[in-house]
């Protein structure tokens, strides 16, 4: 019978906030995601000395998806491994792990459109130079459906969830189900309190196949998203927590989706309110977050519906 594997879960600064990795204390030891630059050394280093763990003992450096906050670390960790761990990333975000300029071009291209701020490309540009660590290539890049052995009996299956991003995955420890999904399940959202994904219609099937096919025993998120009553789950969720912070993912994502496809009937209304062209939808839903706090997931999500309703044309 397989033993249960241990988690640790290993929390960097950056700011205000902290940012979530996870140890999985394998033989082949694991670490899913990598927050910023620095969180490597200022974050993970010390924590597995504390468990009396080496980071230069880490085989494996799983990311969930593309985004700064969870890759940013990837090259800093992969250096401090002696280059010998195995990075894995989902192929269609890996473009991000390639290039700084991609996530400039990504913002230029979805949120920068509608936050009107003439230096937001120069900010994002710094902003990408300062946090990741450094390009790369990834030693393996996954569609899903793939099984790593992280030695012994330990394995880690790969499941495609996209809608947060094209590339978002789950990983589970089989025999434990033990599921890490990044920024995959939002419930109504981290600090901005608005639930961000790029894709509603691939967010909303990744979220019931988590639910009615994984069925996680232990959820790891890789924020501490919100309740509708703003109290924030952890990040390690029992299975009942999993149940509870899947089916309000849903619950949630249904109610943008049927404000924005009713706003968007009636065609994009440009105002002076901060959150123009979508106000509307912000309106209904009472939403009262910053909308230019990056990353922006009110916008990013809005133009996920957007783009989707102008595809129905």
């Amino acid at each position: 019978m397989t033993q249960d594997v241990k988690i640790h879960p290993l929390v960097s600064p950056w700011g205000r906030f902290g940012l979530y990795s996870f140890f999985i204390d394998a033989p082949e030891p694991a670490i899913v995601d990598t927050g910023i630059a620095s969180s490597p050394a200022e974050g993970m280093a010390p924590a597995l000395e504390a468990l009396g763990r080496r980071i230069e003992d880490v085989r494996w450096i799983l990311l969930t998806h593309g985004h700064i906050d969870h890759l940013g670390g990837a090259h800093a960790l992969w250096e401090l491994t002696g280059r010998r761990a195995q990075v894995v990333i989902h192929e269609a975000d890996a473009h991000l792990l390639r290039s700084r300029q991609a996530h400039v071009d990504e913002y230029v291209a979805v949120r920068g459109q509608y936050l009107n701020d003439p230096q937001g490309a120069a900010k994002q540009t710094a902003t990408a130079q300062t946090v990741i660590s450094g390009e790369m290539e990834p030693s393996i890049a996954v569609r899903g459906g793939e099984t790593f052995s992280l030695g012994g009996d330990v394995t880690v299956a790969v499941h495609s969830i996209p809608g947060h991003t094209a590339g978002s995955v789950a990983y589970v420890v089989n025999g434990q189900n033990s599921v890490f999904v990044g920024d995959a399940v939002q419930v109504h959202g981290a600090a901005n309190g608005f639930p961000g994904y790029e894709d509603p219609v691939a967010y909303r099937s990744s979220v019931q196949y988590l639910r009615d096919e994984i069925r996680p025993q232990h959820l790891y998120l890789g924020h501490p998203y919100r309740r509708a009553d703003g109290v924030a789950y952890g990040v390690e969720l029992d299975s009942e927590q999993a149940r509870q912070a899947l089916q309000e993912s849903l619950d949630i994502q249904s109610r943008v989706s049927d404000a924005a496809h009713r706003y968007l009937q009636d065609g994009l209304q440009e105002t002076d309110s901060a959150y123009s062209p979508f106000a509307r939808v912000a309106e209904e839903l009472g939403y009262e977050g910053d909308p230019a706090l990056e990353p922006s997931p009110f916008f990013t999500t809005l133009h996920g519906y957007r783009t989707q309703f102008n595809q129905k044309l």
